[in-house]
């Protein structure tokens, strides 16, 4: 992205695993078909998993995800969190990607979660991200990607930071012209 990128994202939830279809048959757990969040037309975005963490405490930020080329249910569905020490208690925020065009799916869509979730990633360091972490601040290319990106959240973004910038977390302080008097 070479021009400032404004990306809105609009927060619902919280939802637990069994809302966004996993259900439990007999100690393994499976997706049902008939569920929230699998609508193909439009559940892709980026998320957040909160819980319990042995270090952080209980309901904390554990984890930003993207489902972008799957459905939320599907995406989250695969990562494994029922086997978390407290699954009952994990809580999923979805956040959609707003645009200004009537269309769902499109390359600069994909674009935009994929540049909203590693922004994100790299100004909140949630626990479980850590080998994103890792990856998005050893590549320099991949953060000069996200110096012109502004992200907004909207609705119940949790413990997210109202609005994250790459003005703010990716640009050094020595390309900032400061007003000196």
């Amino acid at each position: 992205m070479n021009k400032l990128e404004s990306i809105s994202i609009g927060w619902d939830g919280p939802y637990t695993l069994e809302e966004i279809g996993l259900q439990e048959d007999s100690l393994k757990y499976s997706l049902k078909k008939d569920t929230q969040l699998n609508n193909e037309a439009k559940d892709y975005g980026v998320y957040q998993i909160y819980g319990h963490h042995p270090i952080y405490g209980a309901n904390v930020l554990l984890y930003i995800g993207k489902a972008q080329d799957q459905t939320f249910a599907k995406r989250i569905s695969q990562e494994g969190w029922e086997y978390n020490e407290d699954a009952y208690n994990i809580r999923i925020y979805i956040g959609r990607i707003y645009n200004n065009t009537k269309t769902n799916r499109t390359e600069i869509w994909d674009t935009y979660i994929d540049s909203a979730e590693r922004m994100l990633i790299y100004a909140h360091e949630p626990a479980r991200n850590s080998s994103n972490i890792l990856n998005i601040t050893k590549n320099e290319d991949k953060l000069k990607e996200l110096e012109n990106v502004r992200i907004f959240n909207y609705g119940n973004y949790r413990s997210l930071m109202p609005e994250v910038s790459g003005e703010m977390w990716i640009k050094s302080s020595d390309d900032v012209d400061f007003f000196h008097a």
